[in-house]
């Protein structure tokens, strides 16, 4: 390789003028050699850079924040603080173990994590000081706009929900969709104290009701150490085994739940860690009479044991519910209460490679109201003639497999099925099984910016045996503004 004419005469006059007269000296000559070798090192660096191909050479975080293993920066912008005030110059972080994967909807970057871990694949980029203060602040977000053409009538134009596929009455003749409701801003804030790392998490999208971009809150919690409280992702789920979908419902077997709750993580050894949650999930019941509501008796509560590793992660979590209804005064209709629980396995394996495989199973009574496709469509429980109240048995899984063709380029192979139990007190057009596919590719030119394409086929049963399905085509442009 022949150096830039600017190099050569960096070295020139690094070296002694009189290396000129020794070049026959073995010392010398050993000595240009190693630093010749140094600025081709450099040159070569410098133009893969400039080009935007990947090294070995692991980005560089934030200037000024300290982690745990290793070290991270802290933006190297720091906001000058008024005279006689202290500004923070370092922000102590732990690293997630787990290895760094993009995703397309971003949803584990904002998950709760034991320690406040940095999760997976974040840098801190766009973190700055606040003047005066302990905190760090970031504001962050990305716009996205979603098209999508139905063979047939897919219920929800918005996003691909199994469930709401209509089997017997709805439009033969395909549509066509485009918006931009996935696009979300998020305010996250970090400091030390003297009870442990603080982290406040602020975030929402535009799929909210009063109109067809209404404001819907996403996260709005803090966590101290290891204690949380606020509103968010259930305790129950695991963001990081969920499949890199472009689709923003996902997997309809899937838990899928925000709820308001306080958890507490557990650090164990070995990468090992418990965590305990109490949640706030109301009861979703068939009523039998006019008069019956649902009513909230207990809080839910959620026990997971969890391990992370550089090769991946598995997590058991177990929800304990408390369902009730109660009819009014003199109605006649009655009152009953039970208990309802279940179990969800999943975990994630691979991703040092970008190749990762992801995988779940779930299955329980009266646990509807946590799982993707269930969710909202009153399945917990059925109350029967007689005003007893009897919960429901839904069970399903899904796996997932993401395979990176190159720097820019991947894909994400995803299946789930879910099952609802069959029950003669059910109306017959009722869920029964759900059967969800999706395969996509996916460019990523510049961490800023992505686009992808993804096929998606989805399958409804209902409990009279009747079905329908529909395939959909969407594609997507999404623009970070931190990355």
């Amino acid at each position: 390789m022949r150096l830039p004419l600017s190099l050569l005469c960096l070295a020139s006059v690094v070296l002694p003028g009189t290396v000129a007269a020794q070049t026959r000296d073995a010392d010398q000559d050993a000595e240009i050699q190693r630093l010749r070798q140094t600025v081709e090192q450099l040159t070569a660096r410098i133009q893969a850079l400039e080009g935007g191909q990947a090294t070995s050479t692991p980005p560089a975080a934030p200037v000024g924040v300290a982690a745990t293993p290793g070290a991270v920066s802290a933006p190297a912008a720091v906001p000058a603080a008024p005279a006689a005030v202290a500004t923070p110059t370092v922000l102590n972080v732990t690293l997630s173990p787990l290895p760094a994967r993009d995703s397309f909807d971003e949803d584990d970057q904002a998950a709760a994590r034991m320690d406040n871990e940095v999760p997976p694949g974040d840098e801190l980029e766009g973190f700055f000081a606040l003047p005066g203060t302990s905190t760090w602040l970031r504001l962050s977000g990305y716009a996205k706009l979603d098209a999508m053409y139905d063979t047939d009538d897919a219920g929800d134009s918005d996003q691909f929900i199994t469930s709401e596929i209509p089997v017997d009455g709805g439009r033969s003749k395909g549509r066509f969709n485009m918006h931009a409701r996935q696009t979300r801003f998020t305010i996250e804030a970090r400091r030390d104290t003297g009870a442990g790392p603080l982290r406040f998490v602020l975030q929402n999208d535009f799929f909210g009701s009063g109109g067809s971009y209404g404001y819907r809150l996403r996260h709005a919690y803090g966590q101290l150490g290891n204690t949380y409280a606020g509103f968010g992702w259930s305790a129950f789920m695991d963001l990081d085994s969920g499949p890199d979908t472009i689709d923003f419902a996902g997997p309809g077997a899937s838990p899928s739940a925000r709820v308001a709750s306080i958890r507490q993580y557990i650090p164990l050894r070995g990468g090992n860690q418990l965590i305990v949650a109490a949640e706030h999930r109301a009861p979703e019941l068939q009523l039998a009479g006019a008069t019956q509501e649902s009513r909230t008796a207990a809080p839910n509560l959620v026990l997971a044991a969890r391990h992370e590793a550089d090769w991946g992660s598995v997590q058991l979590a177990g929800v304990l519910r408390y369902l009730a209804f109660d009819s009014a005064r003199n109605s006649g209709e009655g009152s009953d209460s039970t208990t309802a629980g279940g179990l969800a396995f999943s975990g994630t394996w691979g991703g040092s490679s970008g190749s990762y495989f992801v995988f779940g199973a779930v299955g329980g009574q009266g646990i509807a109201a946590y799982l993707g496709d269930l969710g909202g469509l009153n399945l917990d429980g059925v109350v029967d003639a007689d005003n007893h109240l009897q919960t429901l048995q839904q069970y399903g899984g899904w796996v997932g497999y993401t395979h990176r063709w190159s720097q820019r380029w991947h894909s994400t192979l995803t299946w789930s099925r879910l099952y609802l139990e069959r029950d003669a007190l059910l109306d017959p057009s009722v869920f029964r099984r759900s059967d969800y596919a999706a395969a996509n590719l996916i460019w990523q030119p510049a961490p800023s910016w992505s686009w992808g394409a993804e096929v998606l086929y989805g399958k409804l049963q209902e409990q009279s045996g009747a079905s329908a399905d529909v395939f959909r085509v969407q594609t997507a442009l999404k623009y970070d503004f931190i990355k």
